[in-house]
């Protein structure tokens, strides 16, 4: 049996470039979706599967991440005084919500970069690595799912979105194979964000030689895609390498998923949620159905 996964990795160093003037003081991770910073809703999903040891991969700037996690004495009692409990309770939740630690990137050299920076904290232990800027709806199961794979078949397990073939540039590309499970594939390679018509082309000659799940070997080899060390070069390294590495299946996932780290998409993250949302939805609902049609008549 594989080894029980507790600690869940975030990498949140980005600069948040595409949200700016916004981001220029304030993490991307930070910016409200609803109620709640993008963060807390990754943190609240690692923290379901039972994932309550978090480290953050964090870069300059990113002090209002640590400070939304830490205890403000002062805005308790406030909010004590007062006597409003309900504002007091949801303070208190985010900072009860997980132990939190955090540790700098240094130089912005990659998503593979950032997760070897966790190598420290982790040790030898399989983790998983979530991204800060991308929401699963707490009503489509997972990261529970993940981790279930994982411990079945001691491999290291990726999440698999089905995308156009028109938008292959803009994703890491796996090539799959069936399995006996609906849901799972294995992997046979995978390629960063390839050209069109390449996607079907993974390339073999650079990995980087720590991936999640597997930190034993620390030595990187030359950077990828864009001058920068790529996770998706170190998954094509174990989903092609030697049986020990135990290669990579991938858990197709069909539920929804919001993309905070994009401007667009972003804005249907927060109408997507809070038609939903109980406090909400009743009277946001009727208004969104009046505006929208209201919008052919718009200039």
């Amino acid at each position: 049996m594989a080894t029980p996964i507790t600690k869940a990795v975030i990498p949140v160093a980005g600069l948040g470039t595409r949200f700016l003037p916004a981001t220029k003081a304030m993490p991307k991770e930070m910016l409200p979706v609803v109620d709640k910073p993008a963060i807390q809703y990754v943190v609240e999903e690692a923290v379901a599967a039972g994932l309550s040891d978090v480290l953050m991969i964090t870069g300059r700037n990113k002090t209002a991440l640590e400070n939304h996690f830490d205890k403000v004495g002062e805005l308790e009692q406030a909010l004590l005084s007062k006597g409003d409990a309900e504002k007091l309770e949801k303070v208190k939740f985010s900072t009860d919500l997980a132990d939190v630690h955090y540790v700098r990137q240094g130089d912005p050299m990659g998503l593979g970069h950032a997760v070897l920076r966790s190598k420290m904290h982790v040790g030898r232990e399989p983790f998983a690595v979530l991204l800060g800027d991308d929401i699963i709806d707490e009503r489509d199961v997972l990261l529970k799912r993940m981790l279930k794979v994982q411990q079945k078949r001691n491999t290291t397990v990726v999440a698999l979105l089905e995308v156009d073939p028109s938008q292959t540039h803009l994703y890491g590309i796996a090539t799959v194979e069936p399995t006996g499970d609906d849901d799972v594939v294995r992997v046979t390679g995978m390629v960063e964000k390839p050209a069109p018509g390449d996607a079907l082309e993974p390339r073999r000659d650079r990995a980087l030689r720590a991936a999640a799940g597997d930190l034993r070997d620390p030595r990187v080899d030359a950077p990828g895609k864009g001058g920068e060390i790529q996770l998706t070069d170190a998954l094509q390294a174990l989903a092609t390498g030697p049986e020990w590495a135990g290669g990579v299946h991938g858990v197709i996932f069909r539920g929804r998923r919001y993309d905070t780290g994009d401007r667009l998409d972003y804005l249907k993250a927060i109408v997507q949620l809070a038609v939903d949302r109980v406090d909400l939805g009743p009277e946001f609902r009727p208004w969104l159905v009046e505006f929208a049609a209201e919008l052919d008549d718009r200039s």
